[in-house]
């Protein structure tokens, strides 16, 4: 698997928790297994790894669920986003490509785990795209920009999270 030596940065929704890599791998995938769909909550999990030399944990750290022996999973306490899969003898980090400032970066080179694809996932592609209109909840997209407490897609000095209730 090829090391790029490259700056990338990300972090959870709410700004609690940022991490910063110096280098990433080849590898960037969209994971099906039943595992990946559950952690994320969706039908699969988009991942790219950095090599655990090159990662680091930039603002607070990440809380860790041993999901198997051999892995862990990590996501923020406070707003529940998961960022990432790490095989515990690998030597690599799998961030959750969506948890990364720039996702754009990463086009996913393979699926994996295809024996838990969901079947209608090749159909996705075809279906129609229909932006934000008014008819489909333009106000409604524009509240939520306006309200957001979501950290933006940069390091910040400074973020003031607001802690999930309860």
């Amino acid at each position: 698997m090829k090391r790029i030596e490259m700056e990338v940065s990300g972090g959870c929704q709410c700004g609690a928790v940022r991490y910063h890599a110096t280098a990433m791998l080849e590898n960037s995938h969209l994971c099906h297994c039943r595992m990946c769909q559950k952690a994320s909550g969706n039908i699969f999990a988009a991942l790219v790894a950095a090599p655990d030399d090159a990662l680091s944990w930039t603002r607070a750290k990440p809380s860790v669920w041993k999901s198997s022996e051999l892995v862990e999973r990590g996501f923020c306490a406070n707003c529940g986003t998961p960022l990432f899969f790490h095989h515990l003898e690998n030597g690599r980090t799998n961030l959750m490509i969506g948890s990364l400032d720039d996702p754009h970066a990463f086009s996913p080179l393979a699926n994996t785990c295809t024996e838990n694809m969901v079947a209608w996932f090749d159909t996705i592609t075809g279906i129609e795209n229909t932006g934000a209109t008014e008819d489909n909840g333009a106000d409604w997209a524009a509240a939520i920009k306006e309200s957001s407490n979501q950290h933006p897609d940069h390091d910040t000095t400074s973020w003031a999270v607001r802690r999930r209730d309860g």
